[in-house]
Protein backbone atom coordinates (compact mmCIF):
# COMPACT_ATOMS: atom_id res chain seq x y z
CA UNK A 1 0.00 0.00 0.00
CA UNK A 2 1.44 2.95 -0.93
CA UNK A 3 0.37 6.40 1.04
CA UNK A 4 0.91 10.06 0.10
CA UNK A 5 0.73 12.75 2.71
CA UNK A 6 -0.65 16.32 1.82
CA UNK A 7 2.22 18.80 1.88
CA UNK A 8 1.79 21.44 4.48
CA UNK A 9 1.36 22.60 7.92
CA UNK A 10 -0.25 19.97 10.27
CA UNK A 11 -1.53 20.91 13.71
CA UNK A 12 -2.34 18.06 16.61
CA UNK A 13 -5.75 17.28 17.35
CA UNK A 14 -6.16 16.77 21.05
CA UNK A 15 -9.18 16.17 21.71
CA UNK A 16 -8.52 13.00 19.06
CA UNK A 17 -5.14 12.35 20.13
CA UNK A 18 -3.86 10.31 23.41
CA UNK A 19 -0.40 9.76 24.98
CA UNK A 20 -0.56 7.25 27.46
CA UNK A 21 2.54 4.89 29.53
CA UNK A 22 2.14 1.81 31.11
CA UNK A 23 5.21 0.57 33.74
CA UNK A 24 5.18 -2.37 36.05
CA UNK A 25 5.41 -1.83 39.68
CA UNK A 26 4.96 -4.06 43.34
CA UNK A 27 7.76 -6.01 41.51
CA UNK A 28 5.96 -7.00 38.13
CA UNK A 29 2.38 -7.54 39.93
CA UNK A 30 0.89 -4.53 39.16
CA UNK A 31 0.72 -2.36 35.83
CA UNK A 32 0.06 0.99 36.55
CA UNK A 33 -1.35 2.90 33.16
CA UNK A 34 -2.11 6.27 32.65
CA UNK A 35 -2.49 9.08 30.46
CA UNK A 36 -1.52 12.97 29.55
CA UNK A 37 -4.56 15.16 29.17
CA UNK A 38 -2.59 17.74 27.90
CA UNK A 39 -1.05 17.70 24.64
CA UNK A 40 -0.29 19.86 22.12
CA UNK A 41 2.23 19.42 18.38
CA UNK A 42 2.63 20.41 14.75
CA UNK A 43 4.66 19.87 12.29
CA UNK A 44 5.31 20.16 8.44
CA UNK A 45 5.78 17.51 5.93
CA UNK A 46 8.10 18.90 3.08
CA UNK A 47 7.81 18.48 -1.11
CA UNK A 48 9.60 15.50 -1.12
CA UNK A 49 7.23 13.97 1.53
CA UNK A 50 9.36 14.17 5.23
CA UNK A 51 8.39 15.24 7.98
CA UNK A 52 9.49 17.40 11.24
CA UNK A 53 7.68 18.82 13.85
CA UNK A 54 7.22 19.08 17.66
CA UNK A 55 5.03 17.48 20.81
CA UNK A 56 4.26 19.23 23.74
CA UNK A 57 3.17 17.20 26.74
CA UNK A 58 1.83 18.97 30.43
CA UNK A 59 3.57 17.07 32.81
CA UNK A 60 1.13 17.94 35.59
CA UNK A 61 -1.84 16.21 33.19
CA UNK A 62 -0.59 12.66 34.18
CA UNK A 63 -3.88 10.92 35.18
CA UNK A 64 -3.12 7.13 36.35
CA UNK A 65 -7.18 7.24 38.01
CA UNK A 66 -5.35 7.25 41.41
CA UNK A 67 -5.25 11.24 42.56
CA UNK A 68 -2.42 10.50 45.95
CA UNK A 69 -0.31 9.03 43.15
CA UNK A 70 -0.76 11.04 40.50
CA UNK A 71 0.54 13.85 43.28
CA UNK A 72 3.61 11.32 43.77
CA UNK A 73 4.37 11.27 40.15
CA UNK A 74 4.68 14.82 39.96
CA UNK A 75 6.72 15.83 42.34
CA UNK A 76 10.54 15.35 42.83
CA UNK A 77 10.84 11.48 42.73
CA UNK A 78 9.33 11.52 39.29
CA UNK A 79 8.61 14.24 37.00
CA UNK A 80 9.18 17.22 38.99
CA UNK A 81 6.84 19.69 37.87
CA UNK A 82 7.46 22.52 39.36
CA UNK A 83 11.08 22.46 37.66
CA UNK A 84 10.22 20.41 34.71
CA UNK A 85 6.50 20.95 33.35
CA UNK A 86 6.94 20.16 30.00
CA UNK A 87 7.83 16.53 27.95
CA UNK A 88 8.41 17.70 24.38
CA UNK A 89 9.66 15.23 21.36
CA UNK A 90 11.20 17.26 18.77
CA UNK A 91 10.95 15.28 14.96
CA UNK A 92 13.94 15.30 13.59
CA UNK A 93 12.85 13.11 10.49
CA UNK A 94 9.87 10.76 9.50
CA UNK A 95 9.98 8.92 6.39
CA UNK A 96 7.23 6.89 4.99
CA UNK A 97 7.43 3.72 4.24
CA UNK A 98 5.64 2.31 1.40
CA UNK A 99 3.91 -0.19 3.88
CA UNK A 100 2.32 2.67 5.86
CA UNK A 101 5.39 2.64 8.60
CA UNK A 102 6.54 5.84 9.34
CA UNK A 103 10.64 5.71 10.79
CA UNK A 104 10.79 8.35 13.07
CA UNK A 105 14.06 10.19 15.20
CA UNK A 106 14.25 13.04 17.03
CA UNK A 107 14.72 14.63 20.43
CA UNK A 108 12.65 13.50 23.71
CA UNK A 109 13.48 15.42 26.87
CA UNK A 110 11.89 14.69 30.41
CA UNK A 111 12.58 15.88 33.67
CA UNK A 112 15.17 18.20 31.50
CA UNK A 113 17.45 15.94 30.04
CA UNK A 114 17.17 14.89 26.42
CA UNK A 115 18.11 11.67 24.56
CA UNK A 116 17.64 10.84 20.79
CA UNK A 117 15.04 8.87 20.75
CA UNK A 118 13.95 6.89 17.31
CA UNK A 119 11.31 4.46 17.07
CA UNK A 120 8.88 2.83 14.08
CA UNK A 121 5.08 4.73 14.17
CA UNK A 122 1.89 3.10 11.59
CA UNK A 123 0.19 5.61 9.43
CA UNK A 124 -2.94 4.48 9.89
CA UNK A 125 -5.13 7.33 8.60
CA UNK A 126 -4.48 9.46 6.04
CA UNK A 127 -6.95 11.85 3.36
CA UNK A 128 -5.86 15.05 1.94
CA UNK A 129 -7.18 17.03 5.97
CA UNK A 130 -6.18 14.53 8.55
CA UNK A 131 -3.48 12.11 9.40
CA UNK A 132 -3.35 9.80 12.32
CA UNK A 133 -0.41 7.65 13.66
CA UNK A 134 -0.18 4.97 16.07
CA UNK A 135 3.43 4.53 17.86
CA UNK A 136 4.14 2.05 21.14
CA UNK A 137 8.03 2.38 22.30
CA UNK A 138 9.55 2.31 25.47
CA UNK A 139 11.84 4.75 27.76
CA UNK A 140 14.22 3.97 30.43
CA UNK A 141 13.22 6.46 33.04
CA UNK A 142 16.70 6.25 34.36
CA UNK A 143 18.29 7.64 31.56
CA UNK A 144 15.75 10.80 32.39
CA UNK A 145 17.03 11.26 35.86
CA UNK A 146 13.78 9.39 37.02
CA UNK A 147 15.67 6.63 39.43
CA UNK A 148 13.20 6.32 42.12
CA UNK A 149 12.56 2.91 43.10
CA UNK A 150 11.46 2.05 46.15
CA UNK A 151 12.40 -1.39 47.44
CA UNK A 152 12.75 -2.47 43.75
CA UNK A 153 9.25 -2.43 43.31
CA UNK A 154 9.80 -0.48 39.30
CA UNK A 155 11.37 -3.20 36.74
CA UNK A 156 12.00 -2.81 33.36
CA UNK A 157 11.05 -0.17 30.65
CA UNK A 158 8.06 2.61 30.76
CA UNK A 159 6.16 1.55 27.90
CA UNK A 160 4.42 4.78 26.45
CA UNK A 161 2.00 4.66 23.32
CA UNK A 162 0.43 7.41 21.30
CA UNK A 163 -2.37 7.90 18.89
CA UNK A 164 -1.53 11.49 17.29
CA UNK A 165 -4.54 13.16 14.74
CA UNK A 166 -2.87 15.87 12.76
CA UNK A 167 -4.97 18.25 10.85
CA UNK A 168 -3.70 20.34 7.48
CA UNK A 169 -3.68 24.03 8.70
CA UNK A 170 -2.64 25.28 5.57
CA UNK A 171 0.52 25.25 2.64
Amino acid sequence: MTVAVQTGLWTLDAGASTVALKQKTMWNLVTVKGAFTAVSGGGEVGPDGSATGSLTIDAASLDTKNAKRDEHLRGPDFFDVANHPEITFVVRAAELGADATVQVSGQLTVHGISRPTSFTARLTRADADAVTLDAEFTVDRAEFGIGWNQLGMMRGLTAVSATLRFTRTGA
